[in-house]
């Protein structure tokens, strides 16, 4: 009778320490380490070129597809295509719902983690002789073991597993924004390529027409055969350029063909041969420098990469605090030894349970657990600094866009003049070497600089377009293509959907409840 009494003694205070622990738990009012601030870094406060005329105010960006301001409706169906098609997007949308699965997974733990359903049938042998030297036993039962999350463990890998997810979402939208400036910039170099060689043709075409003007000179005993072979070397010289360039237009088509997830010879047949290079007519809108903070994906990566690492200080100091423990067990067993039976399984006298609490903790680990905390104190630091030179990086970017935008407009505008004073030039000296009034070498170097300043004021127009191209990248400008559209088409969704239970982590927005 006492040995009953002091068991339930012990079974009821069991109980108590079983309700204090789930009341401890559920207050969740510790959570050791510290909790995430944004690092401290001033965007710029103005713009250096702000007040070009080249540029709106800065306010709110009035389109967020920058591209249809080249009016280019190619340009559009090739950015389109790129968001669509491109190999190198999807895969990171793909990280995206590996993020999301990752996340789900980490909420587990704020469940019991271990719950298992068990059971076995064996055969025993004994030396012994006799009819019960071999008999058969069966059980079966139900296990399962809670770590209650006193010190906030599970619930920082949580937080740091969900900005880990924005990361892959940054990471997505990041590489968005490079995908349709890089589409862009191949587009403008395919079409100046287009331009250089046509320039090529024609000013070949000039210098055919010179050579026949001077071989006809000197059949009539004019001139030497000096002037006829700086004519043919001029025209040489020239035609010797389309191959390269040719060669460098196979590379760009080559290229855009990546991007757009499409073979060469299917961008070949998209791009034709006619076209000019894109020209960005209107004022470029610029972003208010505080925006920029929020504009661009890499720097909120980088913000989301410091806090998921901020949350892996609070982890790792939990390993130095003792954790606790529920589990419990039931359970029935049966065996037919003697007059038993494997019948009698569920029977009363077959069942038997047990539970309580436990804890462990690792005092003697050597350093090892202080120093896991260092690393990953050591590693927050760096994603800090990472963080602040991201958001130099991105200032710095703005500014050489700007400043080389504005500069090479100014160049154009030289150049542009100088092809109108050089193509007069041309017409004069050859006017002047028909009627002899100057030798042959005036009417090659007027030429020659036709030929030079036209391709460089071609060179020019599409630096003008790759510079607006590249301040809209700087700006953050494309990622919002991608939003309330679903992150993969329907094509590749229904092959994972066919070969995986992903339930509505496919979906375009997360969920609450994933």
């Amino acid at each position: 009778m006492t040995q009953h009494c002091n068991s339930t003694t012990f079974s009821q205070f069991m109980f108590r320490i079983f309700i204090v622990l789930i009341i401890i738990w559920q207050s969740g009012c510790t959570k050791v380490g510290p909790d995430f601030q944004l690092p401290v870094q001033s965007p710029p406060t103005t713009w250096s070129q702000e007040e070009n005329d080249l540029f709106k105010s800065p306010s709110q960006p009035d389109s967020v597809a920058w591209w249809e301001h080249f009016n280019d409706p190619l340009l559009n169906t090739l950015i389109r295509t790129a968001y669509e098609q491109n190999l190198t997007l999807r895969t990171a949308a793909i990280r995206i719902l590996e993020s999301r699965a990752q996340l789900a997974r980490v909420r587990g733990n704020i469940y019991p983690q271990s719950q298992n359903i068990n059971g076995n049938i064996f055969t025993t042998g004994t030396p012994e002789t006799g009819a019960d030297r071999y008999f058969n036993s069966i059980s079966t039962g139900f296990d399962v073991a809670w770590e209650m999350d006193f010190w906030g463990k599970f619930r920082r890998s949580i937080e740091s597993a969900d900005a880990n997810l924005m990361v892959s979402m940054a990471d997505y939208e990041d590489l968005l924004v490079s995908l349709t400036a890089e589409v862009a910039r191949t587009y403008v170099d395919i079409r100046t390529v287009q331009e250089r060689i046509k320039l090529a043709q024609t000013n070949a075409e000039l210098q055919e027409k010179s050579l026949r003007l001077v071989t006809l000179q000197f059949e009539a005993g004019v001139v030497t055969e000096l002037d006829i072979l700086q004519a043919k070397t001029l025209l040489y010289s020239t035609l010797t350029t389309i191959p390269s360039f040719e060669a460098t237009l196979a590379t760009y088509i080559n290229s855009l063909g990546v991007l757009l997830g499409m073979m060469p010879e299917e961008v070949s047949l998209l791009i034709q041969p006619e076209g000019n290079v894109p020209d960005f007519t209107s004022q470029v809108a610029l972003t208010i420098p505080a925006q920029l903070l929020r504009r661009r994906p890499d720097i909120r990566r980088s913000e989301m990469a410091a806090a998921a690492q901020s949350e892996q200080i609070g982890i790792a100091r939990t390993e130095l605090l003792p954790s606790f423990t529920l589990f419990g067990s039931i359970g029935w067993s049966a065996d037919d030894a003697g007059s038993n039976s494997l019948d009698d399984l569920f029977d009363s006298n077959s069942f038997s349970y047990n539970f309580g609490p436990g804890f462990t903790w690792s005092v003697f680990n050597y350093g090892r657990l202080k120093n896991e905390v260092r690393i990953q104190d050591a590693r927050f630091q760096q994603a800090v600094i990472r963080y602040q030179e991201t958001v130099l990086n991105a200032a710095r970017e703005v500014e050489d866009a700007m400043q080389s935008l504005v500069h090479s407009r100014k160049e154009a505008e030289l150049l542009k003049k100088s092809v109108e004073t050089s193509r007069r030039s041309a017409e004069l000296s050859m006017l002047q070497y028909t009627e002899g009034l100057a030798d042959y070498q005036r009417v090659l170097d007027s030429i020659r600089a036709v030929t030079q300043k036209e391709d460089q004021y071609a060179q020019t127009t599409g630096k003008i377009a790759n510079f607006t191209i590249a301040l809209y990248k700087a700006f953050g400008g494309g990622w919002n293509i991608s939003e309330k559209e679903p992150y993969l088409p329907d094509e590749v969704r229904d092959e994972m959907e066919s070969r995986t239970d992903w339930g509505t982590l496919l979906s375009p927005v997360p969920t609450a409840t994933e």
